[in-house]
């Protein structure tokens, strides 16, 4: 048997395994649920498209099919107790925080901090059974998350996951973070976390997202979040990607802006096999402000995709994306950025930025900006660079006695200080400075 046909029988035993998995998960979904109808055209969606493949154009640089052979457990029921000592240093403990935690895909109260005091902190299922949560469920859910394969999938299995909800006029007084840990207990495991957060008129909040392996077994996390901004919403989002080499990851992450919304995500990919970021902004009211800004450092055969979408749909409306990636051995970084500007959208400043450093020979970068404009009106660019270290610079700190590691350390630090400098968190940003040390194998006494 072909390599090719041996690949696609594996791919499609595991497709076949989804839908009869969904058969039985029918069994334990109540059926006047105000998602039942929505998950069952979500598992058609995934019956017709199925997994994405390197023929789609958006999926050009980036092949599922070695993740796809696993035999993965996909539903888990039982909750699976960890040592704090394990799990601490992942928390931001520096600080007090909501915290929402699941282990395996199931909630653990013990590791949780949530709260209905004010704003609603808590899970994605009791949202979804509770009728007192019907209401946002019913405006909500899966409202602007694509009908893709991979996005319908999580939909069609949307289980547990964080629902935060924020009221008009509500600030929320500390960090929310919502961690997702896998321990292990199988030999492969298939997670499917599904987000939805609401941040109401006038609202604020900060979030911090993290996906933890405890274990060296394999594990694939296929995670959607749906955020709506209302009018003079403030959202402001950290996702952190340091997993183990046998954990990959595809985030889906969609955020809808309304009149004078402001909407920061920052991204930081320095682990995990192979990772996918689908991160679309759609800004439907005047005078919004997008931000996306990302930080990738990878090694070994670490692959990570950046693939963004703003959509402009209003005037006067700003975006700003910023990604730095460093890639050293034969890590594999992608870069695929949109900006879509309707007609409708005058006025519109938009600004995307790629810049790229290999560090080793066998090392790859894929970067493709694009700009789409509609309008006659804008204020529009973007820009790509792939290069390795300066020379000359590097050459004045060694002349002043810095050894060559450190040397280079230092000019990757000030290569991505332009996102580290609007991280609104201090003591996250302290931790990111510590992360991004150990990545590099330094330390340099300062942070930036």
């Amino acid at each position: 048997m072909k390599p090719e046909t041996l690949n696609k029988k594996l791919i499609m035993s595991f497709k076949d395994k989804l839908l009869t998995s969904y058969i039985a998960l029918e069994d334990y979904l109540e059926f006047d649920s105000p998602i039942h109808d929505v998950r069952n055209k979500a598992i058609k969606i995934f019956e017709e498209k199925g997994f994405p493949t390197k023929k789609e154009e958006a999926w050009k640089y980036t092949s599922l099919n070695k993740l796809l052979k696993q035999d993965y457990s996909i539903i888990s029921n039982k909750e699976n107790n960890v040592e704090w000592k394990k799990v601490r240093p992942y928390f931001l403990h520096e600080i007090d925080t909501y915290k929402i935690v699941f282990i395996d895909g199931v909630y653990s109260s013990f590791l949780s901090e949530t709260t209905h005091d004010d704003v609603d902190v808590c899970l994605m299922s009791a949202a979804l059974t509770k009728s007192k949560f019907k209401p946002v469920i019913e405006t909500y859910f899966n409202k602007i998350a694509k009908k893709d394969g991979i996005t319908s999938l999580n939909t069609a299995f949307t289980k547990d996951g964080a629902y935060i909800n924020i009221p008009a006029h509500k600030e929320v007084q500390k960090p929310i973070e919502i961690i997702n840990f896998s321990t292990g207990s199988e030999a492969a495991m298939f997670l499917q976390p599904r987000n939805l957060i609401v941040v109401g008129e006038n609202a604020h909040v900060q979030i911090i997202e993290r996906h933890q392996s405890l274990s060296e077994n394999k594990v694939l996390t296929n995670s959607v979040t749906e955020i709506f901004a209302e009018k003079r919403a403030y959202v402001d989002y950290y996702k952190i990607q340091n997993d183990t080499d046998t954990s990959s990851l595809i985030d889906n992450t969609y955020i809808s802006q309304e009149h004078q919304s402001i909407c920061h995500v920052h991204t930081f990919a320095f682990g995990g096999d192979l990772v996918r970021n689908n991160l679309n902004f759609y800004q439907k009211g005047e005078r919004c402000d997008s931000t996306l800004k990302g930080v990738t450092i990878l090694e070994g055969n670490q692959h990570v995709d950046h693939n963004t979408l703003v959509h402009h749909t209003a005037p006067n409306c700003e975006s700003h994306q910023d990604y730095k990636g460093i890639f050293a051995e034969s890590s594999t970084g992608v870069f695929n950025g949109k900006i879509l500007v309707d007609k409708i959208a005058q006025k519109i400043d938009a600004f995307q930025q790629n810049n790229n450093i290999l560090i080793d020979d066998k090392a790859t970068i894929n970067a493709k900006p694009q700009l789409e404009i509609f309008a006659d009106d804008v204020k529009c660019s973007h820009g790509c660079t792939i290069g390795q270290f300066d020379e000359d610079a590097l050459f004045y700190l060694r002349s002043r006695g810095i050894g060559v590691k450190e040397s280079q350390a230092l000019l990757m630090y000030a290569f991505a200080n332009t996102v580290l400098e609007s991280v609104k968190i201090p003591e996250l940003k302290m931790r990111i400075n510590k992360l991004i040390a150990n990545k590099i194998g330094v330390s340099l006494g300062f942070e930036l």
